[in-house]
């Protein structure tokens, strides 16, 4: 949750001091961005796709 959040606010505060608030390192940011998306978060993406198509059909 702590590197969601440093992803939201780098484009306001310098990831360093975002890190440095949140007491976390740049490294395990840079780490955490750099990951595969996990299978749950594909499969969560997939149905939010379904939802999305669900709700807006095309015309």
């Amino acid at each position: 949750m702590k590197f969601r959040f440093i992803d939201a606010a780098k484009e306001s505060f310098p990831v360093t001091r975002l890190c440095q608030v949140l007491e976390v390192s740049p490294s395990g940011y840079f780490a955490w961005r750099s990951r595969p998306a996990s299978p749950r978060q594909r499969e969560d993406l997939v149905l939010l796709a379904h939802i999305c198509s669900a709700l807006h059909p095309l015309q």
